[in-house]
């Protein structure tokens, strides 16, 4: 299934923002604990009155802020916030119904759906909004243009490549003058679905990686920070550091992004319209999670994901669940110009009739 992607702009946005501050919520299945929000159904904004919360993927934060701040100026009487605490968490608080949706961009495990299942006697939907591409950001005073290859970049990550004139990064680099300065890597501390699209993508691409994938994993090498925002901001700080980040990230704080080197050997810059190719020709399954470890387009950017939405079946307050679905289906309509402005890959349309489908058979 392909993706649709056009020309981006520019807009800017504030890291971590609350949105709207609402009353704490709890979306309600079976034995979910009852919303302690007050909701009505008289209200300007079409009717609708609910206070929302989410916490999740860091991923998609900026876009999620960006969705919900400008939902709320066309309806005030829906208020959302949304935290940016990382997938683990986000999913930890989705299973124990502490929130009305989770964010992860890494698809609910077997143990996850085991765990919602026991609990809530359903089980749990997970539904894509958009999706985007995972960078090596870096900061070399100098350099500003960047070329890993596959050995350079698995160097790097594996700890085996420790200057930035190491000879494997020179050869990718002829024209550059790479000073004689340590390499430092940065990754996550928390729990990370940007780590599940990295690692998963490190596992497929470096032979010599021994550390697998997934949310968390025990790095060869590196400093820990919390977050998209907190890497970015280690990179930003550190003359010789380089990590991983959504590629909106990158943008908006005006980080250098590395090209790097496909499967197919090809060197290819990250940019939104290099990574919607890697979808092209992708199935997204009845459960919408598609993963692409490592594509075989030879003009798509490698690391690549979706990021999705964990929503319940059904809700105790039907203001809410109301609510929830004039949400997403303002975020996959109008919402969609924003996504492209801060450098997302917005969906397909079939996708989007899909995700459409699914969210509007939520009870409450």
């Amino acid at each position: 299934m392909s993706f649709k992607v056009r020309s981006t702009g520019r807009l800017t946005w504030v890291l971590g923002l609350m949105v709207a501050l609402g009353t704490a919520a709890c979306g309600s299945v079976s034995d979910a604990p009852s919303t302690s929000g007050s909701s009505s159904t008289e209200s300007s904004g079409g009717g609708l009155s609910a206070s929302l919360s989410g916490a999740g993927a860091s991923f998609p934060a900026p876009l999620y802020q960006r969705w919900f701040s400008e939902y709320n100026k066309e309806n005030s009487g829906v208020q959302v916030s949304y935290q940016s605490v990382g997938s683990g968490a986000g999913v930890e608080q989705y299973l124990a119904g502490t929130v009305d949706f989770g964010a992860s961009d890494a698809p609910i495990k077997d143990e996850e759906r085991k765990k919602f299942s026991d609990k809530y006697q359903a089980e749990p939907i997970q539904v894509p909004m958009t999706s985007g591409s995972v960078v090596f950001a870096f900061k070399l005073d100098g350099v500003d243009d960047l070329k890993l290859s596959r050995e350079d970049y698995c160097g790097i990550v594996e700890g085996k490549i420790k200057t930035w004139d190491d000879p494997a990064i020179k050869k990718a680099n002829p024209d550059v003058t790479l000073p004689s300065k340590p390499i430092s890597w940065v990754h996550r501390s928390d729990g990370s679905g940007t780590t599940f699209l990295f690692t998963t993508h490190i596992e497929a691409a470096c032979p010599g990686w021994s550390a697998g994938s997934g949310k968390s994993v025990e790095w060869p090498v590196g400093t820990g920070a919390k977050g998209n925002e907190g890497i970015a901001a280690q990179i930003q700080q550190t003359d010789g550091a380089i990590g991983y980040v959504e590629f909106a990230y990158a943008k908006e704080n005006g980080i250098s992004m590395a090209a790097i080197e496909n499967k197919s050997g090809k060197i290819i810059a990250p940019t939104p319209e290099s990574a919607a190719l890697a979808f092209q020709g992708e199935t997204v399954p009845e459960d919408f999670a598609l993963v692409i470890p490592d594509t075989a387009n030879p003009e798509a950017y490698p690391i690549v994901g979706l990021t999705w939405l964990l929503l319940y079946p059904s809700y105790e307050d039907a203001n809410k669940v109301q609510a929830l679905k004039a949400v997403v289906d303002w975020s996959l309509g109008d919402g969609q110009a924003f996504a492209e402005e801060l450098g997302y890959i917005p969906l397909e349309e079939g996708l989007i009739a899909r995700v459409k489908e699914k969210v509007a058979a939520l009870g409450g």
